[in-house]
């Protein structure tokens, strides 16, 4: 394995940034991570799945640890259940289909997302009506400090809507290597009444109910009638999350803004949705210079060639200060600013 110095990550980040790595290094086993960490204690350290959750804004001044582990295994199953096993350098979107392929169900509402396998528990991705917590049986991940690898179960990672321990009290201690999945083999659950689903499988002449591979293909269809593709159009798919706010502080804006939609959370919590307030602030399609707003989706901020990661970081602060100014409603960033 070789350390290779001011490497460029232009091909590593799905915006597209023109930004290097001081030194970097890509892993295909667990033994070849635990050596790597070993090796290189003390070293400042910045772990890369799929780079699709990231905007780099500056070069990378750390050792560029790429998580390349591939596999996918069935660990346990019987006529009804299996248990999938997907080594953290898997491509989401293909071991999603593998999935599909195989007649495996349960994550066919997270079709098209970008990134890899390992990522998706830091994030607790989800879409469509679905979230990984609602489908992780356990992920391994390795301590940073010691290349020991400790069993999480989907009660110990403290998920929450895009947070995990991960990314709370654990962040930058471990490095996820696998993750297993519970999916069914019979009596799917199909999950259609989120967001076009619906009017996607009927457009399609879809029979209902449908198939597990007919769900995945019509969200599919969505993803890629509203989103752009980042080998095209440099992005990070949704850029902000959906605000949760108190019920006290919907009330207030909702006064002022009779239209707005809304979804309960709980008692005393109301999600908002992020894509309707930068709308309704006039950035949807907006262009500055070559960092915009995607003209289809207004969660998404995009790259159109020559955008710095500063460009795209200061178009987003604008937009947060223009929807507290107009809603007074703060709105978070899901990508993480580097």
């Amino acid at each position: 394995m070789e350390i290779l110095t001011q490497y460029p990550l232009k091909k590593h980040n799905t915006f597209g940034m023109n930004a290097f790595a001081k030194e970097f290094i890509s892993v295909t086993s667990t033994n070849e991570l635990a050596e790597v960490l070993r090796e290189n204690q003390g070293k400042k350290l910045f772990i890369l799945g799929g780079g699709s959750n990231m905007l780099l804004t500056q070069d990378v001044d750390a050792l560029v640890i790429q998580v390349g582990l591939k596999g996918i295994d069935a660990v346990w199953q019987n006529d009804e259940k299996v248990h999938i096993k997907a080594m953290a350098g898997e491509n989401w979107h293909e071991f999603v289909q593998y999935c599909i392929e195989h007649n495996f169900g349960g994550i066919e509402n997270l079709s098209l997302i970008p990134g890899n396998v390992g990522t998706t528990p830091i994030q607790n991705i989800g879409a469509y009506g679905t979230e990984i917590k609602d489908v992780m049986i356990s992920c391994e991940a390795m301590e940073i400090t010691t290349g020991q690898i400790t069993t999480f179960t989907t009660s110990d990672c403290e998920f929450g809507y895009r947070e995990s321990i991960f990314k709370g009290r654990l962040k930058d201690q471990y490095i996820i290597t696998s993750v297993t999945f519970g999916l069914t083999k019979a009596n799917h659950v199909i999950n259609t009444s989120y967001g076009d689903i619906a009017a996607e499988l009927t457009k399609q002449n879809v029979t209902l109910p449908p198939t597990i591979k007919e769900v995945g293909d019509a969200i599919t269809a969505i993803r890629q009638s509203k989103l752009p593709d980042p080998n095209v159009l440099g992005n990070s798919g949704s850029f902000f999350k959906n605000p949760i706010i108190t019920t006290e502080e919907f009330e207030k804006a909702y006064l002022q803004h009779p239209q707005m939609p809304h979804y309960t959370v709980d008692d005393t919590h109301i999600k908002v949705p992020a894509g309707w307030l930068i709308e309704q602030c006039g950035f949807k399609g907006k262009r500055f210079g070559d960092a915009g707003v995607h003209e289809k989706q207004a969660l998404v901020l995009v790259n159109y060639g020559n955008a710095t990661g500063q460009d795209l970081l200061e178009l987003s602060k604008n937009i947060q200060e223009t929807v507290y100014e107009t809603f007074g409603i703060k709105i978070e960033a899901e990508v993480n600013v580097i």
